[in-house]
């Protein structure tokens, strides 16, 4: 299955999602801020990055655009999920070039559906 890359300081929150992801048969790996998440990405190459937005040092939204306007990067989708619930939040994040924006907590099933649907078709 997929490899997806789990960008997030709340540890309850990505409990929640690995479990959910790992059920589906994806290998899920984790960082915990937002420069690690653009390094990680960079060198392994994930096929999808979930990234949260409030963190620690560079945060999702920052990110999200040096993952989507990196060459190297570009083709990895990257889904927001925070729980920033502006509209304007949802424009910025679509501007930094994510593909959904989801709000915690995201019910498994939405999370699974919203993985599938972006994640690169082999």
């Amino acid at each position: 299955m997929a490899r997806i890359l789990i960008v997030d300081d709340s540890e309850t929150q990505v409990a929640s999602m690995v479990k959910a992801l790992e059920e589906q048969g994806h290998e899920v790996m984790m960082v915990t801020d937002g420069e690690s998440g653009v390094k990680y990405t960079k060198l392994q190459k994930p096929d999808l990055v979930l990234m949260d937005i409030v963190m620690p040092g560079l945060n999702g939204f920052q990110a999200t655009r040096q993952i989507t306007h990196d060459p190297q990067t570009s083709h990895i989708p990257v889904v927001l999920i925070t729980t920033k619930n502006q509209e304007t939040d949802r424009v910025w994040g679509t501007r930094q070039g994510a593909k959904a924006y989801l709000v915690k907590p995201v019910p498994d099933d939405v999370l699974v559906e919203t993985v599938n649907e972006y994640l690169p078709k082999h």
